[in-house]
């Protein structure tokens, strides 16, 4: 196994740890385009993860993901795009969560779950959905922009 993969258990174990922020700065997401990488830490201290947050365009399209281990995506929440084409040709629309699977990385997708994710359209409903869904406890201070 190289060494920019994680198995499935040691992927699931890195989603579900608790994180938090790693100081008080204030991250502002507004504007035309914004791209940016918010560090956290694992409660314990011995992890890194980054939570990264791209939009592209005025209308909106983008991602929100999180990192482990730098390079690693555990999950990535795409919005605003084309369907993605999973390896078994299925096709999943956008919104869509990308979740880490051993041997594809974050090739696969899956229709995002209402029970976390309840509102599809509000996209800082999405982010704070998603800081939730990656278990982030203690979430970085992100300032709403006015075109968020």
């Amino acid at each position: 196994m190289s060494a920019a993969s994680l198995t499935q258990a040691e992927a699931d174990a890195l989603l579900a740890l608790p994180k938090v922020k790693v100081d008080q700065k204030e991250w502002r997401y507004d504007g035309n385009r914004a791209k940016f990488s918010i560090p956290l830490l694992s409660q314990d201290k011995r992890e890194n993860f980054l939570l990264d947050i791209e939009r592209r365009q005025i209308k909106l399209k983008g991602k929100y993901q999180t990192r482990a281990r730098t390079t690693i995506i555990l999950a990535r929440l795409d919005f605003g795009g084309a369907p993605h084409r999973n390896p078994d040709g299925q096709d999943i629309p956008c919104p869509h969560l990308h979740i880490y699977r051993e041997g594809y990385g974050d090739g696969w997708a899956v229709s995002l779950p209402k029970i976390y994710f309840p509102d599809l359209v509000d996209r800082w409903e999405l982010l704070q959905s998603f800081i939730k869904y990656c278990n982030i406890v203690d979430p970085p201070n992100i300032i709403r922009g006015l075109y968020i």
